[in-house]
Protein backbone atom coordinates (compact mmCIF):
# COMPACT_ATOMS: atom_id res chain seq x y z
CA UNK A 1 0.00 0.00 0.00
CA UNK A 2 2.21 2.15 -1.54
CA UNK A 3 1.63 5.29 -3.47
CA UNK A 4 2.43 4.05 -7.05
CA UNK A 5 2.26 7.59 -8.78
CA UNK A 6 3.97 8.13 -11.80
CA UNK A 7 3.60 11.43 -11.35
CA UNK A 8 4.36 13.81 -7.89
CA UNK A 9 1.86 13.41 -5.72
CA UNK A 10 -0.46 16.39 -4.80
CA UNK A 11 -0.16 18.35 -1.66
CA UNK A 12 -2.93 16.57 -0.28
CA UNK A 13 -1.72 12.84 -1.15
CA UNK A 14 1.51 13.99 0.34
CA UNK A 15 -1.05 14.72 3.56
CA UNK A 16 -2.11 11.57 3.29
CA UNK A 17 0.06 9.45 2.77
CA UNK A 18 2.05 10.85 5.69
CA UNK A 19 -0.75 10.75 7.88
CA UNK A 20 -1.42 6.59 7.06
CA UNK A 21 1.99 5.78 7.92
CA UNK A 22 2.07 7.90 11.01
CA UNK A 23 -1.06 6.82 11.93
CA UNK A 24 -0.50 3.59 11.46
CA UNK A 25 2.66 3.31 13.34
CA UNK A 26 1.99 6.02 16.40
CA UNK A 27 -2.11 5.56 16.44
CA UNK A 28 -4.29 8.73 16.27
CA UNK A 29 -3.24 10.40 19.60
CA UNK A 30 0.24 9.83 19.28
CA UNK A 31 0.61 11.73 15.98
CA UNK A 32 0.74 15.20 16.16
CA UNK A 33 0.05 17.90 13.04
CA UNK A 34 3.46 18.96 13.35
CA UNK A 35 4.56 15.43 12.10
CA UNK A 36 2.50 14.73 9.34
CA UNK A 37 3.24 18.30 8.16
CA UNK A 38 6.93 17.35 8.71
CA UNK A 39 6.85 14.32 6.95
CA UNK A 40 4.72 15.61 3.97
CA UNK A 41 6.63 18.86 3.36
CA UNK A 42 4.04 20.92 3.88
CA UNK A 43 2.93 24.26 5.14
CA UNK A 44 0.39 24.31 8.15
CA UNK A 45 -1.90 26.04 5.72
CA UNK A 46 -2.29 23.63 3.42
CA UNK A 47 -3.51 21.36 6.22
CA UNK A 48 -6.47 23.42 6.66
CA UNK A 49 -7.37 24.14 3.06
CA UNK A 50 -7.48 20.37 2.49
CA UNK A 51 -8.71 19.37 5.78
CA UNK A 52 -10.57 22.22 7.58
CA UNK A 53 -11.15 19.80 10.57
CA UNK A 54 -7.53 19.34 10.51
CA UNK A 55 -6.37 15.64 12.21
CA UNK A 56 -10.09 14.00 12.33
CA UNK A 57 -10.50 14.84 8.80
CA UNK A 58 -7.09 13.95 7.93
CA UNK A 59 -7.90 10.37 9.93
CA UNK A 60 -11.12 10.03 7.68
CA UNK A 61 -9.37 10.76 4.43
CA UNK A 62 -6.46 8.04 5.68
CA UNK A 63 -8.94 5.29 6.40
CA UNK A 64 -10.30 5.64 3.18
CA UNK A 65 -7.16 6.06 0.86
CA UNK A 66 -6.17 2.61 2.94
CA UNK A 67 -9.93 0.88 2.22
CA UNK A 68 -9.21 2.18 -1.75
CA UNK A 69 -5.84 0.60 -1.53
CA UNK A 70 -7.17 -2.50 -0.12
CA UNK A 71 -9.74 -2.77 -2.37
CA UNK A 72 -6.64 -2.66 -5.32
CA UNK A 73 -5.46 -5.53 -3.61
CA UNK A 74 -8.29 -7.43 -3.71
CA UNK A 75 -9.09 -6.78 -6.94
CA UNK A 76 -5.73 -7.67 -8.41
CA UNK A 77 -5.82 -10.67 -6.45
CA UNK A 78 -9.06 -11.85 -7.30
CA UNK A 79 -8.41 -11.31 -10.95
CA UNK A 80 -7.56 -14.34 -13.03
CA UNK A 81 -8.01 -16.61 -10.21
CA UNK A 82 -10.39 -19.71 -11.46
CA UNK A 83 -12.17 -19.45 -7.63
CA UNK A 84 -13.08 -17.22 -4.53
CA UNK A 85 -10.34 -19.86 -2.70
CA UNK A 86 -7.70 -19.27 -5.08
CA UNK A 87 -8.63 -15.41 -5.12
CA UNK A 88 -8.57 -15.28 -1.40
CA UNK A 89 -5.51 -17.10 -1.00
CA UNK A 90 -3.64 -15.01 -3.47
CA UNK A 91 -5.09 -11.84 -1.28
CA UNK A 92 -3.93 -13.15 1.82
CA UNK A 93 -0.52 -13.80 0.48
CA UNK A 94 -0.17 -10.64 -0.79
CA UNK A 95 -1.07 -9.06 2.33
CA UNK A 96 1.50 -11.02 4.23
CA UNK A 97 3.73 -10.05 1.18
CA UNK A 98 2.71 -6.00 2.60
CA UNK A 99 3.39 -6.83 6.13
CA UNK A 100 6.84 -8.37 6.10
CA UNK A 101 7.96 -5.44 3.40
CA UNK A 102 6.43 -2.96 5.73
CA UNK A 103 7.66 -4.25 9.24
CA UNK A 104 4.10 -4.04 10.19
CA UNK A 105 4.17 -4.82 13.90
CA UNK A 106 1.53 -1.68 13.11
CA UNK A 107 -2.25 -1.77 13.86
CA UNK A 108 -4.78 -2.19 11.03
CA UNK A 109 -4.38 1.75 9.01
CA UNK A 110 -8.46 1.65 9.92
CA UNK A 111 -9.08 -0.39 12.81
CA UNK A 112 -6.31 1.52 14.78
CA UNK A 113 -6.83 4.35 13.21
CA UNK A 114 -11.05 5.22 13.36
CA UNK A 115 -11.46 3.25 16.79
CA UNK A 116 -8.98 6.25 18.51
CA UNK A 117 -10.18 9.47 17.62
CA UNK A 118 -11.60 12.04 19.62
CA UNK A 119 -15.16 12.08 17.97
CA UNK A 120 -15.61 8.35 18.11
CA UNK A 121 -19.28 7.90 17.09
CA UNK A 122 -17.93 9.71 13.77
CA UNK A 123 -14.76 7.57 13.33
CA UNK A 124 -16.74 4.09 14.09
CA UNK A 125 -19.21 5.09 11.30
CA UNK A 126 -16.27 5.91 9.50
CA UNK A 127 -14.33 2.60 9.99
CA UNK A 128 -17.95 0.93 9.36
CA UNK A 129 -18.52 2.60 5.77
CA UNK A 130 -14.62 1.65 4.80
CA UNK A 131 -14.99 -2.27 5.68
CA UNK A 132 -18.16 -2.22 4.52
CA UNK A 133 -16.70 -1.12 0.96
CA UNK A 134 -13.90 -3.55 1.20
CA UNK A 135 -16.26 -5.90 1.95
CA UNK A 136 -18.35 -5.25 -0.80
CA UNK A 137 -15.18 -4.65 -3.13
CA UNK A 138 -14.49 -8.75 -2.30
CA UNK A 139 -18.01 -9.75 -2.96
CA UNK A 140 -18.24 -8.52 -6.00
CA UNK A 141 -15.38 -11.53 -6.87
CA UNK A 142 -17.80 -14.00 -4.95
CA UNK A 143 -20.13 -12.77 -7.66
CA UNK A 144 -18.15 -13.41 -10.36
CA UNK A 145 -17.41 -17.00 -9.36
CA UNK A 146 -21.49 -17.78 -9.35
CA UNK A 147 -22.21 -16.96 -5.68
CA UNK A 148 -25.54 -15.96 -4.96
CA UNK A 149 -25.31 -11.80 -3.44
CA UNK A 150 -25.93 -13.55 -0.16
CA UNK A 151 -23.25 -15.76 -0.18
CA UNK A 152 -20.29 -13.77 -1.74
CA UNK A 153 -21.28 -11.49 0.93
CA UNK A 154 -21.00 -14.02 3.73
CA UNK A 155 -17.93 -15.24 1.83
CA UNK A 156 -16.22 -11.86 1.62
CA UNK A 157 -17.07 -10.73 5.50
CA UNK A 158 -15.64 -14.45 6.53
CA UNK A 159 -12.11 -13.23 5.04
CA UNK A 160 -12.61 -10.01 6.21
CA UNK A 161 -12.71 -11.00 9.78
CA UNK A 162 -10.50 -13.94 9.47
CA UNK A 163 -7.85 -11.38 7.97
CA UNK A 164 -8.35 -8.35 11.17
CA UNK A 165 -7.63 -11.69 13.30
CA UNK A 166 -4.75 -12.63 11.33
CA UNK A 167 -3.22 -9.24 11.38
CA UNK A 168 -3.47 -9.26 14.95
CA UNK A 169 -1.93 -12.40 15.55
CA UNK A 170 0.69 -11.51 13.07
CA UNK A 171 1.27 -7.87 14.94
CA UNK A 172 1.84 -9.56 18.04
CA UNK A 173 4.44 -12.69 16.66
CA UNK A 174 5.99 -10.18 14.61
CA UNK A 175 5.82 -12.88 11.67
CA UNK A 176 3.01 -12.88 8.90
CA UNK A 177 2.47 -16.80 8.91
CA UNK A 178 -0.91 -16.49 10.43
CA UNK A 179 -1.95 -14.39 7.17
CA UNK A 180 -0.50 -16.89 4.85
CA UNK A 181 -2.06 -19.39 6.77
CA UNK A 182 -5.30 -18.24 7.12
CA UNK A 183 -7.31 -19.56 3.57
CA UNK A 184 -6.44 -22.87 5.08
CA UNK A 185 -7.68 -22.66 8.20
CA UNK A 186 -10.55 -20.65 6.24
CA UNK A 187 -11.13 -23.67 3.83
CA UNK A 188 -9.14 -26.49 4.94
CA UNK A 189 -6.26 -27.67 2.92
CA UNK A 190 -5.50 -28.39 -0.81
CA UNK A 191 -5.91 -31.76 -1.27
CA UNK A 192 -2.47 -32.35 -3.88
Amino acid sequence: MFPAMSEEPTTKDRLIFAATRLFRQRGYDGTGLAEVLAEAGVPKGSLYHHFPDGKADLACAAADWTASEIIRVIDDAFAGAPDWRHGATTYCHKMAKLFDILNSADACPIFGLLFEGPDQNKFRAHAEAAFNRIIAGAARHGEAFGMSVEAAHEAAETLMIGFQGSWTLARMRRNATTLRSLPNRLYGAVAR
